[in-house]
């Protein structure tokens, strides 16, 4: 929609701003699909009566803001919003369309041991001991709390102390509590080229610059690595080793040690996300077994167990642990004890892991409704991963394909929420086998993806 006019009336502050503003009200009512393209700064300028400059910083702040792209010969086009975007209308999706299939996040299918959950949370509400957990509690976590964490990591092969665990709300704070240890404003966070859009998130609250590092057809490339903390003087980058969102890549154990050896050579921490290790039977050392005094070890329960629990652990080397214990203080004082009595009671009887097997099991399942359905593809998954990542056919094109599924009712992750950078993108959209409520939800869901790959109707589609 290149001739867009933003009412910039409506909204107050510095024109720039009032732009941007537009802009996001615009996307988030739906006045400005996936894809479209912007006016010129010249044109809207010219058009709104300010100067140029005006109308680039209101770009600038807009793409800040997640919500458009511009790349040199296609001009600036709106992005696809991150499933976690705040003002994603998602729920008014939902309510236009009851049948509506979001395979966008990776949500797990819903817990199999879901009452003895139940029973555990009535637990501790019956517990006589209950009114300790009422209270505030330090913020590296009751110590018992942290002894589950100690249990929960060990089971992926890393061996740490309680006193260098920190029971955390979810993992995406143990990744926000990671990055303030060992960052600071200003300072540049490696990422692999394609990442979780949650970090992007810590980093534009924290004041980080990320910087992409390449990755082929087996992950992060070591060389590449190296050339780019020598280039940026970067003191730490955030790694999904195992099942890599969005790609789906698992780090083989040759470069897990090529990674830790360079870090360990420059003396870059590594802020490691092994939050599906669980998936895999048997589970991948993690690199933090190779590089224990350097990396902060992430991992969660949102995924095998429940996502609302909202309990993660945080593995922290001591030279980075008071810092860690800093950033709790001034997220949110304290992890829930509540949260995590529940969490350490489901680990102690053995629940918590019986649920992520059976989950694992279940995925192993979706995973081949999804190879029936799309093997015919360029798909890169594995049978137990939550997800997989699909490139697209020619002459499909990321965005076209992202808009033709959600007019059939399909959500699905265009590449463009996991970039770093203005690096070229594949015409790639990650799917959530996990996120469908059933079987049937993903394969309905699945199957109109498989239709939409072989209708020839994309001949008719615009370029975008």
């Amino acid at each position: 929609m290149e001739n867009w006019l933003p009412n910039i009336e409506a909204h107050g502050g510095p024109r720039y701003r009032a732009i941007a503003d537009a802009l996001q009200q615009d996307i988030v009512a739906g006045r400005l699909a996936t894809g479209q393209r912007l006016p010129t700064h010249r044109d809207l300028a010219w058009k709104l009566g300010v100067t140029v400059g005006t109308v680039t910083r209101a770009y600038v702040e807009a793409e800040r803001r997640g919500l458009i792209s511009g790349e040199v010969g296609r001009g600036t086009y709106v992005k696809p919003l991150t499933p976690d975007y705040p003002y994603r209308p998602r729920e008014r999706i939902y309510r236009e369309r009851g049948n509506f299939v979001d395979l966008t996040g990776n949500e797990p299918p819903p817990a199999p041991l879901t009452p003895r959950i139940g029973e555990a949370l009535a637990a501790v509400g019956n517990d006589p001991q209950l009114a300790e957990l009422l209270g505030y509690r330090p913020s590296q976590g009751m110590y018992h709390h942290r002894q589950a964490g100690v249990a929960w990591i060990e089971r992926f092969g890393v061996k740490v102390p309680p006193e260098q665990v920190i029971p955390t709300n979810g993992a995406q704070q143990a990744m926000l509590l990671a990055a303030a240890a060992v960052l600071r404003a200003g300072d540049t966070l490696l990422t692999e080229s394609l990442t979780f859009f949650g970090i992007k998130s810590v980093a534009r609250v924290l004041g980080l610059r990320l910087h992409g590092v390449d990755m082929d057809a087996e992950g992060i490339v070591p060389a590449a690595l190296d050339a780019a903390i020598r280039a940026t003087g970067a003191k730490a980058i955030y790694l999904i080793p195992t099942l890599q969102n969005p790609t789906a890549i698992n780090l083989a154990d040759a470069r897990r040690r090529e990674v830790a050896e360079i870090c360990r050579r420059h003396g870059v921490a590594i802020i490691e996300d092994d939050i599906c290790n669980f998936l895999l039977e048997p589970p991948l050392p993690p690199i933090a077994t190779y590089l224990p005094e350097l990396t902060l070890y992430i991992t969660n329960l949102s995924k095998s167990v429940a996502p609302a629990l909202r309990v993660g652990y945080l593995a922290c080397p001591p030279p980075f642990y008071d810092s860690a214990l800093v950033a709790m203080r001034a997220t949110s004082v304290m992890s829930s004890p509540l949260l995590q009595e529940v969490a350490a009671r489901l680990i102690a009887d053995g629940t918590a892991w019986e649920n992520a097997c059976l989950t694992r099991e279940e995925q192993r399942e979706r995973q081949k409704i999804a190879r029936r359905l799309l093997g015919q593809y360029d798909i890169a998954t594995h049978d137990t991963a939550l997800h997989l990542w699909l490139t697209l056919p020619d002459p499909w094109r990321r965005e076209s394909f992202f808009a033709e599924a959600q007019r059939r009712g399909v959500g699905v992750a265009a590449a463009d929420v996991f970039a770093t950078g203005r690096q070229a993108l594949p015409h790639a959209v990650r799917i959530s086998t996990s996120a469908a409520q059933n079987r049937a939800e993903l394969e309905h869901g699945l199957q109109i993806l498989a239709d939409i790959l072989a209708s020839e109707d994309h001949r008719n589609l615009p370029v975008i």
